[in-house]
């Protein structure tokens, strides 16, 4: 029950989430013509002499326009000239902090998306009660979920380690089961030294080739490699993109979401996600 219930958590925020950024951007394109209430502004107030209240509308050169094309701006009788200038400026500053604004809102929204997409993949990997659990945990935290009951002391959740495999050149390659676990991994018990790795612009664990000071071979990076395809939600495809750095050259943004990190000084390598390659390396 435990994982239908996340999958229904997870479809209905991913939703939620869509709705809110296709309004987003709706309201974005609406503010496409901030210029124009700009223009209108500039134009009126180079025209003052030969307008006045009353007026309904200026048909004035468009010294804007390489053409010199005439531009019929509408006024409000009501208003001077100069006023009517403001006023088109007013929509202009509006327009353009609303926009400023949208375009935060809308990058929030996006990495939320992902976010939500990230859990979901760690979900449809889970294969016990304790991984769902600790995948539910998250959710809580995150405030996607209400905490049922009391709060587990520290130290009484469920305790989950990384999976575990070896190369066949002898190094220990670790890796993630979900995002918590991801920034543990990565970000606390990585040395700088050790090698990251992480399908490219697609969710997936985090996945460490842990290197104690020494250079892992090729054979090692590749076989990590194909590791992250296979624990992707790209495990299904035929190639896959997988990036891999230092340990060092990976960082957390301030406020970022579980598992969400950003890297650099990486190399990308295409390898096939081989399950057979994963049972003969796995060592628990």
């Amino acid at each position: 029950f435990i994982r239908t219930d996340l999958l229904k958590i997870l479809a209905n925020t991913s939703d939620r989430i869509a709705r809110k950024l296709s309004l987003q951007q709706k309201e974005l394109a609406d503010c496409s013509d901030r210029e124009k209430w700009k223009i209108y502004g500039d134009l009126i107030n180079a025209n003052l002499y030969s307008l006045q209240k009353g007026d309904r509308s200026a048909t004035l050169v468009n010294f804007y326009d390489e053409n010199q094309a005439e531009i019929t701006i509408p006024l409000d009788p009501r208003k001077t000239p100069s006023q009517n200038a403001q006023k088109y400026y007013g929509e202009y500053r509006k327009a353009d902090t609303a926009e400023k604004k949208l375009r935060e809102l809308i990058a929030q929204g996006q990495q939320e998306a992902e976010y939500i997409d990230s859990v979901f993949d760690a979900l449809t990997r889970a294969q016990n009660n304790d991984e769902l659990t600790a995948i539910r945990a998250e959710l809580v935290e995150q405030g996607y979920l209400r905490r049922k009951g009391p709060a587990a002391k520290k130290g009484k959740e469920p305790k989950l380690s990384p999976k575990r495999y070896r190369s066949d050149d002898g190094f220990t390659i670790l890796v993630g089961r979900n995002n918590v676990q991801n920034d543990q991994l990565t970000l606390k018990e990585a040395h700088g030294r050790d090698v990251w790795f992480h399908t490219k612009n697609i969710p997936g664990s985090h996945v460490l080739v842990v290197t104690e000071g020494q250079t892992p071979p090729p054979r090692t990076l590749e076989q990590a490699a194909v590791l992250a395809a296979l624990h992707s939600k790209a495990a299904g495809s035929a190639q896959v993109p997988v990036d891999y750095t230092e340990a060092r050259h990976v960082r957390k943004p301030a406020g970022a979401k579980p598992g969400m990190v950003i890297y650099d000084s990486n190399h990308t390598a295409y390898v096939r996600p081989d399950a057979a390659l994963a049972a003969r390396l796995r060592q628990e």
